[in-house]
């Protein structure tokens, strides 16, 4: 690819738990979990230019308040040039659409996108597999987004086993709370005991959150969305929350719903998609 030139609209989507069930917590502090992951056509997008010189330049429509250095698309371009060798850099232009912190895996998507678009762009050559592999040094979330399927996820999120699921309609409210995953997973009053199950019975079974009643509990934001969209559709929490989700039959059901959302609420309307809208990205080059 020619140097000069700009490639467009890499998509980092939003994913979805649809289910998150806390199995247990491991000698290393981590927790077992079983989740369903699956992405909608809404997110972040990144525009990239390949340079000459290996260093990595990001810049945003968001005031980042992260370090450069700490920020994971910095982070994924780093790693992949030490992975491959490659002496070439990038210019990336992020478009952040996504809340931070919102369990909608944001910055987690943005890596993924950075890893699969620039492994294309600098023809380092990389498999899926060692993709993934690099992915999970950054975040638990990141091989689901890198591998863009719909998925089953065990263990602490890192064993993968891809579905094809209903692909609904939702409603996303995104409360202005800043929750965090890591003080959720600490607190003694996190259920952690929730038996592990088959997939074709958790499949069948009522779907539910384990983290979302302690949230909802300490953030009134989170408890305020909730109730609202749950009386237009069966409605729960994504991750570790903030953002809640409510499911609908067809898109008109979702944006008749949303127009009736208050004012005080910000969110979007989204398609459930068991293919990310990344690998479609990616068969184009």
């Amino acid at each position: 690819m020619s140097n000069n030139a700009v490639s467009l609209g890499w998509p980092a989507p939003a994913k979805l738990n649809l289910f998150l069930h806390v199995n247990g917590r491991r000698a290393d502090g981590y927790h077992e979990l079983q989740t369903l992951f699956q992405f909608v056509d809404f997110g972040d997008w990144l525009d990239i230019k390949v340079t000459d010189k290996p260093d990595i330049v990001l810049r945003s429509n968001s005031n980042m308040d992260v370090a450069p250095q700490d920020n994971l698309i910095v982070k994924a371009a780093k790693s992949l040039q030490q992975a491959s060798g490659c002496s070439q850099g990038a210019e990336i232009w992020l478009d952040k659409k996504l809340p931070m912190g919102g369990g909608l895996g944001g910055g987690s998507s943005d890596a993924a996108t950075t890893l699969v678009a620039l492994n294309a762009l600098w023809q380092c050559g990389l498999s899926e597999d060692e993709l993934a592999a690099l992915g999970l040094k950054l975040g638990a979330d990141v091989p689901v987004f890198i591998r863009g399927q719909a998925a089953f996820a065990e263990g602490v999120g890192e064993k993968l086993q891809p579905v094809d699921i209903d692909e609904h309609w939702y409603v996303v409210i995104a409360p202005d709370a800043h929750v965090s995953t890591v003080e959720v997973f600490q607190h003694p009053a996190l259920p952690r005991d929730t038996p592990k199950l088959q997939l074709c019975d958790l499949l069948s079974s009522e779907w539910k959150n384990d983290c979302q009643k302690l949230v909802t509990e300490q953030f009134a934001q989170v408890a305020n969305a909730l109730a609202w969209l749950i009386e237009y559709a069966p409605s729960r929490m994504t991750g570790t929350g903030a953002c809640v989700f409510g499911q609908f039959e067809t898109e008109q059901q979702a944006r008749s719903c949303f127009a009736q959302m208050p004012s005080t609420f910000r969110g979007f309307v989204a398609r459930g998609m068991n293919r990310s809208p990344l690998m479609s990205r990616l068969g184009e080059l």
